[in-house]
């Protein structure tokens, strides 16, 4: 649980930094904003699974306009997450979760491994973020998990 904990929380950190980047570079492309959303979508497709709930009124690639309302996105998900994960006992992750893909399709996952495929696909995303940044000339965020053990 210690590892699963200590990487949560290096998920929340390297999300606020993501956004704390894009906000100082002020970067407001449509493609980095419909990234950033995807990554906070499918971090509360992900939870609703983990609790058994529809996420049938999720929309994993929709436009977004809002900075402002994707912060708040992700700051809902860390808190939801943190008493999921406060909850969970050591012996339950390896549970399996019975759910269906956005495509319909059904799926058998263990709890480890969807709160694993949640903090990998957002450091993937984040990386595209970070590249984006680079292009457009601005500083890209330091989101390793080394800088974030380090503090």
């Amino acid at each position: 649980m210690k590892s699963i904990k200590g990487m949560m929380n290096h998920l929340y950190w390297a999300n606020r930094r993501i956004l704390d980047a894009l906000e100082e570079n002020e970067t407001m492309n449509n493609d980095i904003l419909k990234l950033v959303r995807h990554v906070a979508v499918a971090e509360r497709v992900w939870l609703s699974r983990l609790q058994n709930k529809s996420n049938a009124h999720y929309s994993l690639w929709e436009e977004a306009e809002d900075l402002i309302v994707i912060r708040t996105m992700f700051e809902e998900n860390a808190e939801q997450y943190r008493v999921y994960i406060e909850a969970l006992q050591e012996s339950e992750l390896d549970e399996m979760v019975n759910y269906s893909n956005m495509s319909g399709v059904p799926f058998r996952t263990s709890v480890r491994d969807i709160l694993l495929q949640v903090i990998l696909h957002g450091q993937y995303h984040r990386g595209q973020i970070n590249q984006a940044l680079r292009i457009a000339s601005a500083e890209p965020a330091q989101v390793d998990y080394i800088t974030f053990a380090r503090i």
